[in-house]
């Protein structure tokens, strides 16, 4: 394992931990440890790069953006340090785009719809929808990367590039784009002398060792499990932080993708169990001390063409090191399926009992359906990547940005305002009427779904125009030279060149929405305690003066996650709507769009904007998240929650769908624990069930982790797709939760 020296050292890499650190920003900082002689500082490489802005003005996007790179990799102050056994670069703040991503981005803008680009202003500002153009959902081909290399990825680009020229397919635009990727790779090999040099140029023990490593990497693909640690490692810090493609997946399966230079090294006598879990726990630090609050993903597992599990006993030494570690970043995704094996099912129930570890279950059986239900075949589904929190994709040929995250709950607060919206001043929903005219439900109902298309349908319009400008804004040279499609057909990847070119549309505070119609259905037009107009006023009124009301809302048995027939009914309906008028409708890229069940952070930031609901809910409280129930509504236990959730076809959800449990330690304590909750995700699995992910939470520990943080500095809580201490988590994100676990029966 990592000394503790080493570790201090490498927990101070990318930031320093005593500075005020804001995890949004991770890349706007500095850490210690570089050697200066070895470049610039941020302002040296803007300097530089605002004089060369003018030499690269009139070239080709993909050529002039390959050139501001490459002056940053040629500048950039490197990092080769005795406590490490990674190298680093100093500037990871995507100073390139000052030149080309943001200049472009606002060219791209001018060239825009208008009503769109104002839609999505007012989407945007209201709370309606969160919509920009997604990047952060990037998964190169990391075995092309593991069989070639970079100077390998190189001599494939310039092998098609020759290939086009004779087959007269070489038009200008293929000429720039095998141009970009030249350029790029070819300042990737540059970088790597460079390191190469630092290295040789240093007397700690560690150095020959990096050198000989460094110069594997410039001559070729990786021959043992740490260069290939190392290519990995390197890919992303370049990709993400250099260039502006977020890699949301550390190999093609951290465990499959380093599985034969594992098995080589221990056969050969190269490394011993041991030294490879010491270079793991230094390779896992990495992006624990980078410090995403999204965290960085990897994934383990899955099943092979036999039908057997990918799991195997570098799976297991993954999981050991990080528990030693007592990390939650990187965040792990777990491909289960019947032939998931019992010791690695122990091993994360364990971690999660222990100290709710940053893991998230991934039902392949329910995700290969969805995945095909776009038109990949069996065998392109079973060897799926996941990407980001829970989201799915064709390995090294999809992209897929997730552009709108729809807010229902606004839907149907709009049904209240005829569309206006109060707090902007302006028409930013579409007419439905006064409510006057709503005399019976079906009318309210009609009313909500008619608004709720309409930001679907306006979300996808938006998205069109915007992801014209994809390949514009940002060329993606050092992506796209590693899928070979793209190379195949001498266009960006970005631009459309791969087989599945998707788009994805989300729906959020689902179950603030389906339980503010059934109180709607219950309280104004069944029992008519109210009306309509008056519900507008409490609404406009933020429930306060009617607390009565509010609590019997609340109290009512008609919410969504507890199994109940009318609240699962139109539950599923509104899922069916939703996932009907977004899946495989086409989008600009010559792909489709896929439905997402999932909300990110945009529970508690659309909820900030998101005026008092029916259900209860008052002005700027958290929406619900994911496939979740409201908080504080699950009454009856985790099987009536997965139970309602099973009925909304998780499937249909093409690119992900998550539930969140919320149970009591005590409920999967020992080995009857290990029963229930295997019984619990195989019911799931079974049934249909796709991503699903626990939080155990006990209320008193939270309430004295709230008054005695300081007695409680590694406690973990799971935020949506990711893991942070509950030391971090905001005083109203704090009760939230501990409202959560006041419904959670022991």
């Amino acid at each position: 394992m990592i000394t503790k020296t080493d570790r201090y050292a490498v927990e101070r890499k990318y930031h320093i931990p005593e500075e005020e650190f804001n995890p949004f920003a991770r890349m706007a900082y500095h850490g210690e440890g570089y050697l200066p002689e070895t470049g610039l500082d941020d302002e040296g490489i803007l300097q530089g790069l605002q004089a060369l802005s003018e030499e690269i003005r009139t070239l080709p996007h993909p050529v002039a953006r390959a050139r501001a790179i490459a002056y940053v990799l040629e500048h950039e102050r490197l990092y080769v340090n005795e406590h490490d056994w990674f190298v680093g670069l100093y500037s990871l703040n995507r100073l390139a785009n000052t030149v080309t991503f943001i200049p472009w981005n606002v060219e791209a803008d001018a060239l825009r719809d208008p009503v769109t680009l104002s839609r999505a202003h007012d989407f945007n500002q209201s709370g309606a929808v969160a919509i920009w153009t997604d990047y952060d959902h990037v998964v190169p081909d990391w075995k092309s990367l593991m069989e070639l290399g970079f100077p390998g990825i190189l001599d494939r680009a310039k092998a098609y590039r020759e290939a086009h020229k004779k087959a007269g397919t070489l038009d200008k635009e293929a000429e720039d784009y095998f141009d970009g990727i030249e350029i790029q790779y070819t300042a990737i090999l540059h970088l790597l002398d460079r390191f190469i040099a630092a290295s040789e140029n240093q007397s700690f023990e560690k150095a020959p060792k990096i050198a000989a490593c460094l110069r594997h990497l410039r001559e070729g693909a990786p021959t043992d499990i740490y260069e290939a640690m190392q290519l990995i490692f390197l890919y992303f810090i370049i990709s993400e932080s250099v260039d502006s493609y977020q890699v949301r997946s550390l190999g093609n399966g951290l465990d499959a993708t380093l599985l034969p230079f594992y098995t080589a090294d221990l056969a050969a006598g190269h490394y011993t169990e041991e030294e490879i879990r010491d270079l793991l726990s230094y390779f896992l630090l990495q992006w624990s001390s980078i410090g995403n609050y999204w965290g960085q993903p990897f994934y383990l597992g899955g099943t092979n063409d036999d039908g057997s599990s990918k799991y195997n006993s570098l799976s297991l030494a993954i999981l050991e090191v990080y528990d030693q570690l007592e990390i939650y970043n990187p965040k792990i995704q777990l491909k289960i399926n019947e032939n998931t094996p019992d010791w690695l099912l122990a091993k994360a129930f364990d971690m999660v009992r222990r100290k709710n570890a940053s893991f998230v279950f991934c039902m392949e059986p329910g995700m290969i359906k969805a995945v095909m239900g776009y038109g990949a075949s069996y065998k392109e589904a079973l060897h799926m990547d996941i990407r980001g929190c829970y989201e799915t994709g064709v390995r090294a040929n999809e992209v897929c940005g997730s552009s709108g995250y729809v807010n229902a709950a606004m839907a149907l607060s709009y049904v209240f305002t005829d569309g206006f919206d109060r707090v902007l001043g302006r028409q930013v929903g579409t007419h439905t009427g006064p409510l006057s005219d709503m005399e019976t439900f079906d009318d309210f109902y009609h009313a909500f779904l008619t608004q709720w298309s309409f930001l679907i349908a306006e979300s996808m319009k938006i998205t069109n125009d915007a992801e014209r400008f994809l390949a514009f804004v940002n060329p993606s040279s050092m992506y796209s030279a590693t899928i070979e499609t793209s190379l195949a057909r001498g266009r960006d990847g970005y631009g459309g060149a791969v087989k599945f070119a998707n788009s994805a549309m989300l729906n959020c505070s689902f179950a603030t929405a389906v339980d503010g119609v059934l109180a709607v259905k219950e309280f104004v037009y069944d029992q008519k305690e109210i009306t309509l107009s008056q519900l507008a006023a409490i609404l406009e009124a933020d429930w306060q003066g009617y607390e009565v009301l509010r609590k019997k809302i609340r109290k009512s048995p008609h919410k969504y996650g507890n199994n109940d027939l009318l609240a699962d009914r139109y539950a599923a309906a509104m899922t069916d709507f939703f996932s009907s008028m977004v899946n495989n409708a086409p989008n600009s890229k010559g792909g489709v769009y896929k439905a997402i069940l999932h909300s990110a952070r945009q529970y508690v930031e659309q909820g900030y904007k998101t005026p008092a609901t029916p259900d209860g809910r008052r002005s700027g409280e958290e929406l619900s998240k994911n496939a979740s129930p409201s908080i504080g509504m699950d009454r009856e236990g985790v099987t009536a929650s997965i139970a309602s959730a099973l009925a909304l076809t998780p499937s249909n959800f093409r690119e992900s769908f998550c539930l969140d449990l919320a149970l009591h330690p005590s409920a999967l304590a020992g080995e009857v624990g290990f029963e229930i909750w295997k019984s619990l995700i195989m019911t799931y699995l079974r049934a249909g069930g796709m991503s699903i992910q626990f939080n155990l939470l006990s209320t008193d520990v939270l309430r004295d982790a709230q008054e005695h943080p300081e007695q409680y500095p590694n406690l973990q809580i799971r935020i949506c797709g990711w893991n942070t201490l509950w030391n971090n988590v905001r005083k109203p994100e704090q009760d939230a939760f501990i409202a959560r676990s006041e419904s959670i029966r022991p």
